[in-house]
């Protein structure tokens, strides 16, 4: 018989991959995260979704964050769940871990192409300019 991991501990797995998440667009914003900061990973059991962005936060990282740390996943739930949590004026990305995996990032197949092509034009813009 499989052992039930304590209602605590799971909430606290949870709470470490938003704080996680919330340390990564940190790092790539260069915004400070934590309590009453523009980058606030929110308090277990709050509607709404699980990174807070103010700001200057938001345009720079302009997603609706959902994170699940679990063993079993139900990813098509999770994803109901991050858009009916998505604030107006950003897309939904679902962040899920599980124990001895890496975290992943899901979001929707066409935002993500739509990213990688704006990617691919910064890059040949810069190379063309570099070239004169």
């Amino acid at each position: 018989m499989k052992k039930r991991i304590k209602v605590s501990s799971a909430k606290a797995k949870g709470r470490r991959l938003q704080q996680w998440v919330a340390k990564q667009i940190s790092n790539i914003t260069g915004i400070i995260c934590g309590k009453d900061e523009l980058i606030e990973s929110r308090e277990m059991g709050q509607a709404g979704t699980d990174i807070k962005l103010y700001g200057k936060a938001r345009e720079m990282f302009p997603f609706s964050v959902e994170c699940k740390y679990q063993e079993t996943w139900a990813i098509p739930t999770w994803i109901k769940n991050a858009k009916v949590n998505q604030i107006k004026g950003t897309d939904w990305i679902l962040f899920v871990k599980k124990n001895r995996h890496e975290a992943i990032a899901i979001m929707d197949a066409e935002i993500f192409f739509s990213l990688y092509e704006q990617i691919l034009a910064n890059i040949y813009s810069d190379m063309r300019n570099s070239k004169k």
